[in-house]
Order: C-alpha cells, then sequence, then structure tokens
C-alpha cells in the first residue's frame, strides 16, 4: 500500500467512518482456539476413600465406620469381675446420583467449521465435571464439625485453631483447601512470604501453593463452588479419615444422531456422589 493510501486509511479510521476504513485493512483470524482455563480444582488424592463401579453392585454402597473412643480399659481390683465392654460400629449409606449434559451440533456446522466443534465441546463438558466434583467435596466440607470464626483476614492464630481442634480429637491435619480471599491473606503475612519459610515447592502445581504448619495448600476456584462465599473459607482436614467419594458411573460418552434434524451430538452423564467420613477430621475457617 502507497503512503498516500496509507494516509487516506488512516484519515477514514478517525473520522465518523472508521468502520469502513477498517474494511481496507486486511485482517488475519488467529488459526488456534484459546482454550477455556483449567481451574484450580481439589485433588482425588484428598479424599480418604475412592469407591468405583466394580465396588458398587446395587444403586448405593454402605460404608462401615468403627465409632470414635469406643470400647475402655478399666482397672479391675483383685478377684473382681472383668468389666465387659465392646466396640461399636456404626455405617453410613451413600447414593450416587447421576449428573450430565447433551450436546447437539448441526452436519453443517461440523462440515463448516474451522475447529472439531463436537470434540471440544466433550472436552469442555470434561471439564465441567470435573468441577462439579469439587462443589460436591466443599458442600460435605462446609459441615465440619468444628468452624474458627475469623475477622476480615485470616490469621496464623486461625489457622493454629483449627489444626488444634484436629489435635483434640486425635486427627492428624494433613491438608488446608482454601478459597482465592483466604489466598489472598495469607499472601500477606509475613511469615509465609518469606523464601525460607515457603516450604516444599517442589510438588506445587495449579491448585498447589505451598506448606503451612506441615499442612499441604490447595487453593479452589470460587467459579467451582456452590457459591462465591466459599471464596472466604478454608477447611483444614485430616484426608485420610475426611471424606469419601462414590463413583457408580465414571464421566461417560455416548454419540448419538437425529437424522430428522440433521444433527448429531454426545451425551455426557456421571453418577457420583460425595460423603463425610468423620466431621471431627476437618475444621472450618471462616472470614468475613
Amino acid at each position: 500500500m502507497s503512503e498516500i493510501n496509507e494516509s487516506y486509511v488512516q484519515e477514514l479510521m478517525g473520522t465518523g467512518l472508521g468502520t469502513e476504513g477498517q474494511l481496507l485493512l486486511p485482517r488475519k483470524i488467529y488459526d488456534t482456539l484459546i482454550a477455556d482455563m483449567d481451574k484450580a480444582l481439589i485433588p482425588r488424592s484428598c479424599a480418604a476413600i475412592y469407591i468405583g463401579p466394580a465396588a458398587i453392585p446395587g444403586s448405593s454402597i454402605d460404608i462401615d465406620l468403627e465409632e470414635e473412643d469406643k470400647l475402655s480399659v478399666r482397672l479391675i481390683g483383685e478377684g473382681s469381675e472383668v468389666i465387659l465392654d465392646q466396640d461399636e460400629y456404626t455405617n453410613i449409606n451413600v447414593k450416587p446420583l447421576k449428573y450430565g449434559v447433551s450436546i447437539k451440533i448441526t452436519k453443517e456446522l461440523q462440515e463448516d467449521s474451522k475447529w472439531p466443534l463436537l470434540q471440544r465441546n466433550i472436552k469442555k463438558a470434561g471439564k465441567r465435571f470435573a468441577e462439579n466434583e469439587t462443589s460436591l467435596i466443599l458442600t460435605q466440607l462446609d459441615n465440619a464439625a468444628n468452624t474458627v470464626s475469623g475477622g476480615a483476614a485470616i490469621t496464623i492464630a486461625n489457622i493454629s485453631r483449627a489444626v488444634q481442634y484436629l489435635d483434640d480429637a486425635d486427627y492428624d491435619g494433613t491438608s488446608m483447601i482454601v478459597g482465592n480471599e483466604i489466598i489472598y491473606d495469607l499472601r500477606n503475612i509475613d511469615t509465609f512470604v518469606e523464601a525460607n519459610k515457603a516450604g516444599n515447592t517442589d510438588m506445587m502445581t495449579k491448585g498447589m501453593v505451598g506448606t503451612i504448619f506441615g499442612l499441604d495448600v490447595m487453593k479452589f476456584s470460587t467459579k467451582a463452588a456452590p457459591s462465591t462465599t466459599y471464596s472466604k473459607y478454608a477447611y483444614v482436614l485430616d484426608k485420610e479419615e475426611a471424606y469419601a467419594i462414590v463413583e457408580k458411573r465414571p464421566i461417560t460418552v455416548e454419540n448419538f444422531t437425529l437424522p430428522q434434524f440433521d444433527m448429531s451430538g454426545a451425551a455426557v452423564t456421571q453418577r457420583i456422589a460425595v460423603s463425610y467420613l468423620r466431621t471431627n477430621a476437618t475444621a472450618k475457617i471462616t472470614t468475613s
């Protein structure tokens, strides 16, 4: 394009004819589709138990639990009867519920599109199922037996008290799962941002933040949580005891066609549930 033509185009773009001016400039559409972001989610390694389809013969499963602090040893005098005692048991019934989404795309759109739309939509659905699992976990953790009420920002004392709740019940705090606002607070506590106190960072991933008092600190996306309020919450838990994931049907994709509409698509479904095992194995920290 000559200098005269370039000046003319710039003049057009600086007037009310800017739209027309843009039409004179060559445009290129970027040839890579920018994918949706991967959100920070709670990994399955935080679950005490994962029960898959092969272990669930019916529509639900009973998980047997020993009661806490049952069966006592007592001092007995000489010649006295040995006192009878026994352990006690309980069980919880967990019934996976079905979640799903149906994706339908016309043949014309599949033929004419730059992108493999059906495959990309199925991949996006997989992300949403993973986010739904995090939401189910948080819903359970929110019923923790003990709660620490913090102020406008989380403090070291809040975390120490939450850990003490677990210690008092003879559980070992292994993990701390936190919302976005809690992460902001932690970044502003000098103790945790000094390089020599950052903890082991070798295993940091998208959701892994670091370690505090030996707890693996992991953040979750507020967009994956049941509500934005969860961004103000933190959960300290013993991952060997806290909750179970029961999955009757893993994420399953079934393709289908609708000839009368000249469409094809896929139904993506999952049957899953999350259940507390021991509420005393978690302590919740709230901030305002």
